[in-house]
Formats: C-alpha cells, structure tokens, sequence
C-alpha cells in the first residue's frame, strides 16, 4: 500500500517540508500538533485549552488517515514549561482515559513562545489500511 500524506492546511508543512500525518500501511503518524484553531488561526493562552485543541486537531487528521484517537497506541507530549501538566491531565483523561495509550512527557523549547503544548500520536487502524 502507498503512503498516504495528510496535511493540516498549514503553511508551516510547506515551509519546513513535513506532514501533518503520514499514512504507511496500517500506521498512522501524526507529527507535533499544537493548539492553533486553524479555522481562526488563534491560540489559547491556557495549557489545558490548547491540549483540548490539540487533541481535536489531532483526531481530524486522524480521521482523514482512515482511524481515530480510539486507535492511538503512542502519545508524547512536549511542553516548555513541565509544571503545566498537570493541568491538562483533565483533558487527557478526557480524550484519552479509556483507550490508555503508552505514554511520554518532554520539557522542551518549542517554536513559538505562545504555544504551550504539542503532542504526536501514533496509530494503528483496525483494518490494517486506510478505511473507506
């Protein structure tokens, strides 16, 4: 099966030459995903709310992959400041309490001081390939 590339709309994938998420069989990667609204191109200033976004950012392209959160097996989550975890835990559990996926927490610079959280997920589609 080829891979299948996603793409987010953003201008940043052009620009630095990456994908929102690639296809490659039965997995799917999807690369850092902040919390801009793409719709408006804005940004909470509060953690947990841009792990909210994130997270649906994260679930549209896994849905035009052919999966969904249901079928991520790998999160990690990037933050600059590690003290702001904790108050996205809610939202986490939210979205990802049942399904349990293994999991890692990074502090880290990021690109843009304005965003404070990024996560990557791995999946694996049920059908083993992209779903119709």
């Amino acid at each position: 099966m080829p891979r299948k590339l996603i793409s987010s709309g953003s201008s940043f994938e052009a620009q630095i030459g990456y994908s929102r998420a690639v296809v490659d069989g039965e997995w799917v990667f999807v690369s850092g995903t902040t919390g801009f609204d793409y719709a408006t191109m804005t940004i909470a200033d509060d953690a947990a709310l841009q792990a909210e976004q994130c997270l649906k950012n994260i679930a549209h392209a896994l849905q035009q992959a052919g999966s969904c959160l249901a079928d991520v097996v790998r999160v990690t989550y990037i933050l600059p400041q590690a003290a702001q975890f904790e108050q996205c835990w809610p939202v986490l559990r939210k979205y990802f309490g049942d399904i349990r996926p293994a999991a890692t927490m990074l502090s880290a610079g990021l690109a843009d001081p304005r965003i404070l959280i990024e996560i990557e997920v791995t999946a694996r589609t049920r059908s083993g390939g992209l779903r119709e």
